[in-house]
């Protein structure tokens, strides 16, 4: 089942989306708003099947689907923890520095709370005030959980994922530094992110959803180019139950939380830093990485942050090539603050 949440209203009005995205169908005499089925999934559920069925079967009035008219599935959530679950990622930002790793970050995952307020959609702009400020794309994969318990057991994390999305988890690189050194995490370094314009049940992702892992690549274009395509389920050290128990720990979580697995990472072949897509590699989920590796490997980083007109699309695409989320597709632009 897929559902999207079309722009209207602060929380956006509930579709059913066909399997090739390309017609939805109003759920509203369901549940009008994706945040309320999750509320109410146990009963919710069983009826956006059955509607998701007969909009496959053409028995219901549908419209055409748009990714344009898409809002993010939940444009604002109760909670967003994003998790570090690519050590491979965290290994080469420390190594760029010629900090250490510490044993730990490969036992006890990494994992921060950001703002779940205002989440963007596919297709808004990421609006910066200042390039200077380092604009980054993170491309990731998300899972949306029930209701979660304090101190849940790996089954029970793994339960209550009721939906899988993509995201993109803007950063600005520059201002992280001088946050981190204060010892109390990200925040301004941190801005809107942007979710998928659809959500997905995880049986629609057949085999390639092992009930931890997504294993399909995660495709990133910078300005049009390929620059990342590497395998959500490799290398992916901490599977999201585990992500999901770590959050639980020491509290419990509402429905609607999204729990993320930061930033994709794939080691190359020879079990080195990944190579860029222009030289036969898997490429990068984000800038920063890319330039971890140039600092590694010639001393120092080339490519610029992202500036004002550049445009980042991120997608994730089924073995015969179908996109299963669509796309997030988002030029930055220079913040104007309204009237």
């Amino acid at each position: 089942m897929k559902l999207s949440s079309l722009n209207q209203g602060r929380d956006g009005r509930l579709v059913v989306v066909s399997k090739d995205l390309t017609r939805a169908t109003d759920a509203f005499f369901i549940v009008p708003t994706l945040q309320q089925a999750l509320d109410d999934w146990e009963k919710v559920e069983p009826r956006l099947r059955d509607l998701a069925e007969q909009l496959e079967h053409g028995s219901v009035p549908a419209f055409r689907f748009h990714e344009h008219d898409c809002a993010a599935p939940l444009p604002r959530a109760y909670q967003w923890a994003d998790g570090s679950a690519y050590v491979n990622h965290v290994e080469l930002v420390r190594k760029a520095r010629g900090a250490e790793m510490p044993d730990s970050f490969w036992s006890d995952p990494l994992m921060y709370q950001g703002g779940s307020d205002s989440f963007l959609g596919p297709r808004d702009p990421i609006p910066a005030i200042d390039e200077a400020h380092g604009i980054d794309f993170e491309a990731e994969v998300a899972v949306i959980v029930g209701d979660v318990p304090m101190g849940a057991s790996r089954a029970e994390a793994a339960a209550a994922i009721r939906l899988v999305v993509l995201v993109n988890d803007v950063s600005l690189r520059n201002l992280i530094p001088g946050e981190l050194a204060k010892g109390f995490g990200f925040f301004q370094s941190k801005p809107s992110s942007a979710l998928s314009p659809v959500a997905v049940t995880p049986d629609e992702l057949g085999e390639a959803w092992d009930g931890g892992k997504l294993h399909l690549p995660l495709l990133s274009s910078l300005n049009g180019e390929p620059f990342g395509k590497p395998n959500a389920g490799i290398d992916m050290t901490f599977d999201f139950p585990t992500l999901i128990a770590h959050a639980a720990r020491t509290r419990p979580l509402g429905a609607g939380t999204i729990v993320g697995s930061g930033t994709v990472s794939n080691k190359d072949k020879d079990g080195g830093p990944g190579k860029p897509v222009a030289e036969g590699g898997l490429g990068y989920s984000c800038i920063a990485e890319l330039r971890m590796v140039e600092t590694i490997r010639e001393g120092e980083a080339r490519t610029p942050f992202m500036r004002f007109g550049d445009t980042i699309r991120i997608e994730m695409k089924d073995k015969a090539g179908h996109s299963i989320f669509g796309a997030i597709e988002q030029e930055v632009t220079a913040y104007r603050k309204e009237p």
